[in-house]
């Protein structure tokens, strides 16, 4: 007998987020589908009783007279009631809106206004406060829900219903409308927006990207069979949900799939909830990686003279197989393969326990390039890390590496229902099923987003391979060229600064110059770490910036990096001439970095325009002031005299070290 084609199987399936709550709770009720730790205690919610509950809340909602096609703004840390509280608008037709939780108020009020937010659903007192504090400026917003009732007791603003009373509400409306809910979900058409989420904004102001129901779910199913995920994946629910990579992984691929989502304590709780969850689907943007990269090189450098020495044996054995042995190499010799399952008993296994990946089956890494080191790092010591590329306006998925097929300097081959071709200028251009419905009232940008033939601009330069893997350079705005024309790719001389665990961030700068400088920010804790070792008093990020015992440390960094460019053809122009170590983090409340912490280069050059020059120049020093704003809204100055210092550049197609 004939089987059915993919797409006639995907036809039989749920095909809206409310259908597939209620059907995973008739095919798995009584399995668990989330996960809380409160009080360091894991809380379980079924299918069943989730779904319960998404019904008692979507009938609250319908008393707080929330209408299809109105926005439910989302707003706080990984919570299981803010994802009932998603589910729950999607069930009445509503479009939930997640905002980043650590954004400030007036971050806030623009997406507020923009998207004429109706109800907000918020965590605890901090989002309460900076929903009050904008309230009286968004004439739409009715009433604030939330969660955590913690500090709240004195609160008397008529605007303000706890969670539980919402749900009390929902289940005195569902006895006088019982077929409401049901009628609400069974409308739906799978077009229909399900979520809009609000760009990163690196070049402007943010753009809310309306995503519907078949987008989103149509790119998962894709990747589900893809990976061969089950209902018996762990996953951790950690980053932030107003994030499209977070939101993708841990709520439509949930919901999709049937798997588990746990949810941590507390963001500083997330490597302990690791060790006891053992996730076996992880997904972390690049930053997060390199920091857990600096913990471990931190540790190894406050171990003993054996074990730093037995550490930097078996990674670098793990560097020459480990990558071959994953892939299931079968040219890897035996005794390599002995060998590595010694470093494994005694190094990798730990080390991945300690990491809490013991279980990891898949992981993925997207938000931004990430460096091929800290990428062969993972991969080395026997975790499945992959790297995938998409956007907010792709629904995420639109590459993504297979099994077997893993190199560092790809995003692998389209995802199933992609295509891509690239412009004469060098820029990605994409169809996919998952494509964005709208950017909401703003039909110009979205008539912009495609070319005249109906393909979306990704605004990323690259090109595909012979074997059909995406090569990603850069962001085709940042791609350019010295004054020599030697190529100029910033990200991916960042990306080699950021690999050593002294390195938090890197801004490049050289197009148009006849050479490259960069700004660089210090990982406090790694050369906090580092100083302290060595005897070196500081006061702060700043103090510690400017010892000179750093500086040489960064330079002996850049110098590495500088040497290893100078064996590529294509780079060996873009090595670092100069760099400067900034006085202060760079930080998405200064607007420097976006709520993804992806680098607003525009903004810094313009920002500390007079330091750009002055590394341009060839000064030795440059003073600075900088106006920076604290977490409670006042603002204040830093200022320092920044020395800066010359790399060492070396010739051109020199021989790699082995």
């Amino acid at each position: 007998m004939a089987q059915d084609s993919p797409t006639a199987q995907h036809s039989k399936l749920p095909d809206t987020f409310p259908a597939l709550v209620m059907h995973h709770a008739r095919v798995r009720g009584r399995r668990p589908a989330l996960r809380e730790k409160d009080l360091g205690i894991w809380q379980t919610l079924s299918w069943s009783e989730l779904a319960q509950q998404v019904r008692e809340l979507a009938n609250g909602l319908a008393a707080l007279q929330v209408q299809p096609g109105q926005h439910v703004a989302i707003v706080g840390e990984n919570r299981p009631r803010l994802y009932l509280a998603m589910m729950a608008a999607q069930a009445v037709g509503a479009i939930p809106v997640p905002l980043y939780q650590d954004a400030v108020a007036q971050e806030m009020l623009y997406v507020m206004q923009d998207a004429g937010v109706r109800v907000a659903v918020v965590e605890d007192q901090e989002q309460v406060d900076k929903m009050l504090e904008i309230a009286e400026q968004c004439p739409a917003l009715q009433h604030i829900v939330y969660d955590d009732p913690r500090g709240l007791r004195n609160y008397l603003h008529p605007q303000l219903l706890a969670f539980d009373d919402v749900l009390n509400r929902g289940r005195n409306f569902e006895q006088q409308h019982p077929d409401f809910v049901d009628a609400a979900m069974a409308a739906i058409d799978p077009h229909d927006p399900a979520a809009m989420f609000y760009t990163s904004g690196t070049t402007g102001k943010a753009k809310g990207v309306v995503l519907t129901h078949h987008a989103l779910i149509d790119r998962a199913r894709a990747i589900q069979e893809m990976e061969k995920l089950t209902d018996e994946e762990d996953v951790l629910a950690y980053l932030p949900p107003a994030w499209i990579g977070q939101n993708m992984f841990s709520y439509t691929q949930f919901l999709v799939t049937g798997f588990t989502v746990n949810h941590p304590e507390s963001p500083e709780t997330v490597s302990i909830d690791m060790h006891d969850i053992g996730p076996t689907y992880y997904f972390a943007p690049p930053r997060v990686l390199e920091g857990l990269l600096t913990h471990v090189t931190i540790r190894m450098e406050d171990a003993s003279s054996v074990k730093r020495k037995l550490y930097k044996t078996c990674m670098a054995l793990a560097r020459r197989v480990g990558v071959r042995i994953l892939a299931r190499d079968t040219t890897v010799g035996f005794w390599d393969r002995i060998k590595y399952q010694i470093g494994n008993l005694l190094v990798y296994g730990p080390l991945r326990n300690t990491l809490g990946m013991s279980r990891v089956r898949v992981a993925y890494t997207a938000g931004e390039a990430i460096g091929p080191d800290l990428f062969i790092f993972f991969r080395s010591i026997g975790i499945n890390l992959k790297q995938l590329y998409g956007s907010t306006e792709t629904s995420v998925f639109v590459c993504v590496q297979a099994d077997g097929q893993v190199r560092s300097d790809t995003v692998g081959p389209p995802v199933d229902g992609v295509e891509i071709r690239v412009a004469e200028n060098g820029e990605i251009q994409l169809k996919s099923p998952g494509l964005f419905k709208e950017y909401y009232r703003n039909p110009q940008a979205t008539a912009e987003a495609y070319t005249d033939d109906g393909w979306y601009h990704t605004g990323d330069a690259g090109y595909l391979d012979t074997d059909g893997q995406l090569k990603i350079i850069d962001r085709a705005r940042d791609v350019g060229r010295l004054a020599d024309g030697s190529l100029f790719a910033p990200k991916y001389i960042e990306n080699k600064l950021k690999f050593f665990p002294f390195i938090k961030e890197v801004v490049a700068f050289g197009a148009d110059r006849p050479e490259v400088c960069a700004f660089i920010n210090i990982d406090l804790e790694a050369v906090g770490n580092w100083a302290e070792r060595r005897g070196l008093p500081y006061a702060g990020y700043t103090d510690l910036a400017a010892k000179p015992d750093v500086r040489e440390m960064i330079k002996s960094c850049v110098d590495e990096v500088n040497a290893d460019l100078a064996t590529d053809p294509k780079l060996c122009g873009s090595q670092v001439a100069r760099f400067l170590i900034l006085h202060k983090e760079l930080d998405p409340d200064d607007d420097e970095l976006t709520r993804t912490r992806k680098v607003r280069r525009g903004f810094i050059a313009q920002k500390y325009a007079p330091l750009v020059e002055a590394l341009f120049e060839g000064k030795t020093h440059q003073f600075i002031e900088t106006e920076v704003k604290f977490e409670d809204g006042r603002t204040g100055q830093i200022s320092a005299d920044l020395v800066i210092t010359s790399a060492r550049v070396f010739p051109g197609n020199i021989k790699k070290a082995a």
